[in-house]
């Protein structure tokens, strides 16, 4: 398997190139610099073959999203998510993704992967050039650590994600959890739930019922159909009160 790409050791010192990204915000256009997204900041970067892509979607941006209160409490101004897709395409992404926390940017042109020494040829899959997958710390538009993937056959994911990086940020780090919460539009003890999970400094996914999920779903899950019902890491917690109980405790 022939592939072109910097090893982690020539990236890790470069600064990034400069790069006007057309972005479309809103009705209208803005051009966005590299000087506008890296001076003077501390931002993660990680890059991907595309967007609405199976393993970016379903993992790769949505554990950046979810920990993004983790690397803002540890100095990093902002997290960036390269991928060599149009404005249109990345935008809707982002909102199909919900991901709130992620800034998107559309290489487009690949003018920015390819300064990177991370464009490689996609053909095969009729995606044309596209961004190697890899992660990146950059200082006031240096970079100052990079996970670059393995080159493998398919699309190796070993290296790039957000635990790994928060872990290099913070080794003292120490994973939360994942917590789902189904709740109710109106419902009071969604919302202490909510308030109480908040006090902790615990993000969580919200799953409304009537519009994410149904009665029926919720049901099937936990047999019960009140909100809300709470799950920790895979354990069914309860409603609020025991919530309340379980935040005691831990």
């Amino acid at each position: 398997m022939s592939i072109n790409i910097k090893t982690e050791a020539e990236l890790t010192g470069s600064t990034v190139p400069s790069v006007v990204f057309h972005t479309r915000q809103g009705d209208a256009w803005v051009d966005v610099s590299t000087d506008d997204l890296f001076k003077g900041k501390k931002v993660v970067v990680f890059s991907l073959p595309g967007a609405f892509t199976p393993t970016c979607s379903s993992t790769h941006l949505p554990r950046y999203n979810e920990l993004a209160k983790e690397f803002f409490a540890r100095g990093v101004d902002s997290i960036l998510c390269v991928s060599v897709n149009d404005t249109f395409v990345m935008n809707a992404w982002l909102a199909d993704q919900e991901a709130e926390n992620i800034t998107v940017v559309p290489d487009g042109n690949g003018d920015f992967t390819r300064g990177m020494g991370m464009l490689v040829s996609k053909e095969g899959l009729g995606f044309g050039d596209r961004s190697w997958r890899y992660s990146m710390l950059v200082e006031d538009g240096k970079v100052t650590k990079a996970f670059i993937e393995p080159v493998k056959d398919g699309d190796p994911f070993e290296v790039s994600d957000a635990d790994t990086m928060l872990k290099y940020i913070d080794p003292n780090w120490k994973e939360q959890p994942s917590i789902a919460v189904f709740s109710k539009p109106g419902c009071p003890f969604c919302a202490k739930a909510k308030q109480a999970l908040h006090d902790k400094g615990l993000a969580y996914e919200e799953i409304v019922l009537g519009r994410d999920a149904t009665t029926t779903s919720v049901r099937a899950i936990t047999g019960k159909t009140s909100a809300p019902q709470i799950f920790i890491g895979g354990q069914y917690i309860g409603g609020s009160d025991e919530l309340e109980v379980y935040l005691a405790k831990n």
